[in-house]
């Protein structure tokens, strides 16, 4: 069996938070900034600095270079912190997709897998989310947020871990990215990965298939979703 990586996208294709995070983010640039109107209408597919610096550019169009990532990384800090402030109130609103704990089960423990994440959220946030479902500890390793600002680079950060872990070249990985956006999977394609997609976030069939992910099931529950991770 080929040493395989796996990356796999928390908000919409681990979990779901019924509008937590975002809901957060918005109180912490209330607070901040006065305003959170500038934040965007998706987030999907976005990393935690991207989403911060986007609505950062209206709000503060004199800061630039490092004042500007210092300020970034202010307002990362202040979501942050709400966000760990109302996660543990809001444990209920948190939702493992269907399918999920089977495919870690089949996967988590193997000496030829390394199951990582691959988030557009910086690793406390990633913390916060997945502690609240009791699956942070799942994974071993990821590539996040705050490694880079660009899904592919982040992902690839990630299988450089994973196969770090796995005590082989990269380049004698397969690597698959779960994920639920089309970013996802240009991502994916960006770094030479695979695609497994879901249809649990707030893209579409249609529009996750537009991408050509390798694989695409309406969640992980789908006969033959788990097979499609773990290959041949």
């Amino acid at each position: 069996m080929q040493p395989t990586v796996l990356l796999f996208d928390i908000d919409g294709t681990l979990i779901s938070s019924g509008g937590v995070a975002r809901r957060c983010i918005q109180q912490a640039f209330a607070e901040r900034y006065g305003r959170s109107d500038t934040l965007a209408a998706s987030f999907g597919g976005m990393t935690d600095r991207a989403i911060v610096r986007e609505a950062l550019g209206p709000l503060r169009p004199d800061l630039q270079g490092a004042a500007l990532e210092m300020e970034i990384d202010a307002a990362l800090d202040a979501y942050l912190a709400v966000l760990e402030a109302e996660a543990g109130a809001a444990t209920s609103s948190f939702r493992v997709h269907r399918g999920i704990h089977a495919a870690l089960d089949a996967v988590v423990g193997r000496a030829d897998y390394a199951v990582g994440l691959g988030t557009g959220n910086v690793r406390r946030g990633a913390r916060i989310k997945l502690e609240c479902v009791g699956l942070f500890d799942a994974f071993t390793f990821g590539g996040f947020g705050c490694d880079h600002i660009e899904r592919p680079r982040l992902l690839h950060i990630g299988a450089e871990r994973g196969a770090a872990e796995l005590g082989v070249p990269l380049a004698a990985c397969r690597v698959v990215v779960i994920g639920d956006t089309p970013k996802d999977v240009a991502a994916a394609h960006a770094i030479g990965a695979e695609c497994v997609a879901v249809a649990t976030g707030a893209a579409s069939r249609a529009e996750l298939l537009a991408h050509r992910p390798e694989a695409l099931f309406d969640d992980l529950a789908e006969p033959g979703a788990i097979e499609a991770i773990i290959g041949s």
